[in-house]
C-alpha cells in the first residue's frame, strides 16, 4: 500500500512538472521604457515564477539595473494547453497586475490585466535558452 501511495504521489508531481516545462528557461522581454531584460523562469511550488537576471538598454548595451534579481512573473499556475494564470509585476511603475501567460514553442505572450481581465497590456517574449 505504501508503494502504491508513493507511486501515485510521484505521478502527480511528475504531471505538474511536465505541465510547467514549456515555460521554464530564459526569456527575453520586449523593450519597455527604453530597456529589455532576460527573465529566468523556474518552478516555484506548483507554479512558475520569473526573475530578472540581466538588463539591457534598447540598443542591446548591458547595464546594471536595480531590478536585477526582482521577481516579475509571480505564481503562474499551469491551466493546461500552455496557458498559465498568476500575477505580473511591472518594474517601471511598481505595480502588480493579474497575469496571464501563453507559451507556444519559443514564444511566450505575457499579459498584465486590470478590471477583472477586461483591460490587458501584453508583451511577446522570445526564448533565449
Amino acid at each position: 500500500m505504501t508503494r502504491l501511495i508513493a507511486a501515485l504521489l510521484a505521478a502527480t508531481f511528475a504531471t505538474a512538472a511536465t505541465a510547467q516545462d514549456a515555460a521554464l528557461g530564459t526569456w527575453q522581454t520586449e523593450v519597455d521604457d527604453g530597456a529589455f531584460a532576460y527573465v529566468s523562469m523556474t518552478p516555484c511550488g506548483g507554479a512558475v515564477c520569473g526573475t530578472i537576471t540581466q538588463t539591457y538598454k534598447a540598443d542591446g548595451t548591458p547595464y546594471q539595473s536595480e531590478n536585477i534579481g526582482r521577481q516579475i512573473v509571480i505564481g503562474m499556475a499551469p491551466k493546461g494547453d500552455g496557458t498559465y494564470a498568476g500575477q505580473v509585476y511591472r518594474p517601471s511603475n511598481g505595480k502588480t497586475y493579474t497575469g496571464k501567460m501563453q507559451v507556444s514553442g519559443n514564444a511566450l505572450r505575457l499579459q498584465g490585466c486590470i478590471a477583472g481581465g477586461l483591460l490587458c497590456a501584453s508583451q511577446n517574449w522570445a526564448r533565449v535558452k
